[in-house]
């Protein structure tokens, strides 16, 4: 028996995967890459926590249907944030239904717990996601952490899965989970604190400020993922890197809408973007902006490469001079 469990790369969904392996069912981890879920593919990682959990892992990468189809015109709305957690989720279960017969998987499960978010997870939100997935008849998605307190699905009822060894987590607290992975020995699983950038406050302002200016594509993703962001008084969006991870990203990044902007010479400096359409203004504004994060020295004029261009600026007394242009 096999199953595809969607791993999302949290705790919960390691859980999920665990139960069903130790009953013998050769788990699948279905990591389904949709550009928001976590800020860094870190394939390694995920491998190595599916490998804990007793699942080998594959990657789906559906990032260009995620936007053309669910991102900007979800039929049952948004969170609080940028998060059409509704659509996403049936999204994700039509996904992994599509593929049951390429890894000979015969259900899906996932580490959803009913009630551990008020409204995506609560019963009715789980039911609704059911009928979008088309699987009122089919029956075939099982939650292992919480199945003992949801009605049996087919699985359960085939004996496909043994339900009196399933669990019946219910509501927002993570105790429980902390506590087994502690009780199975585990160390190696992320914080509670992730998942999925589009509920995140910050992140949401950005994807607003982007699709205002500009049309949002997959590229644009990995640069909303990184850096402080600025709006120019002219349009132009200006990234600056945080740390020298962000700066390495930032160098090696091929966006056609930006260009690479930064200081010449010896200077420790970060590394960053600036849209390629951006105005003589909005250019002399990005290189004082980027010198006043550096220990440029202030009334000295410096070179910055920008693209192929050279501009010449002096950086402003202060980065607070910047603040007014945060996004």
């Amino acid at each position: 028996m096999k199953a595809l469990v969607l791993y999302s790369g949290g705790l919960d969904s390691m859980l999920a995967m665990k139960l069903l392996s130790d009953q013998g069912i050769e788990v699948i981890a279905l990591h389904i890459n949709i550009g928001f879920g976590i800020k860094e593919d870190h394939y390694e990682t995920l491998k190595r926590r599916s490998a804990i959990a007793g699942a080998t892992l594959e990657v789906i990468d559906v990032r260009d249907h995620f936007l053309q189809e669910i991102l900007f015109s979800p039929k049952h709305g948004y969170g609080k944030q940028f998060n059409p957690c509704i659509d996403c989720h049936g999204f994700m279960f039509t996904v992994a239904k599509s593929l049951l017969p390429r890894y000979g998987a015969s259900f899906i499960a996932t580490g959803e717990v009913v009630g551990q978010r008020p409204m995506s997870q609560n019963k009715d939100a789980l039911r609704l996601v059911k009928k979008i997935a088309n699987d009122i008849d089919e029956d075939i998605i099982l939650r292992p952490l919480c199945a003992q307190v949801m009605e049996e699905t087919k699985p359960e009822r085939e004996g496909w899965v043994d339900r009196s060894r399933l669990l019946g987590f219910n509501g927002r607290g993570r105790h429980a989970q902390l506590a087994l992975a502690k009780e199975l020995g585990w160390e190696d699983f992320p914080t509670p604190a992730g998942g999925c950038l589009l509920t995140d406050v910050q992140f949401t302002a950005r994807m607003r400020d982007f699709i205002a200016h500009d049309t949002f594509a997959k590229e644009d993703i990995d640069v909303l993922k990184n850096g402080r962001h600025f709006r120019l008084p002219d349009g132009a969006k200006l990234v600056i890197g945080r740390n020298e991870h962000e700066n390495d990203f930032l160098d090696s990044l091929h966006n056609s809408k930006f260009n690479l902007l930064h200081v010449s010479g010896e200077m420790n400096a970060p590394s960053s973007l600036l849209s390629k359409n951006a105005s003589e203004s909005d250019e002399a504004i990005a290189c004082r902006m980027v010198l006043s994060f550096t220990k440029a020295i202030p009334e000295q004029t410096y070179a910055l490469n920008l693209g192929e261009k050279v501009l010449h600026a002096m950086p402003y007394a202060s980065k607070e001079e910047s603040k007014k242009y945060l996004i």
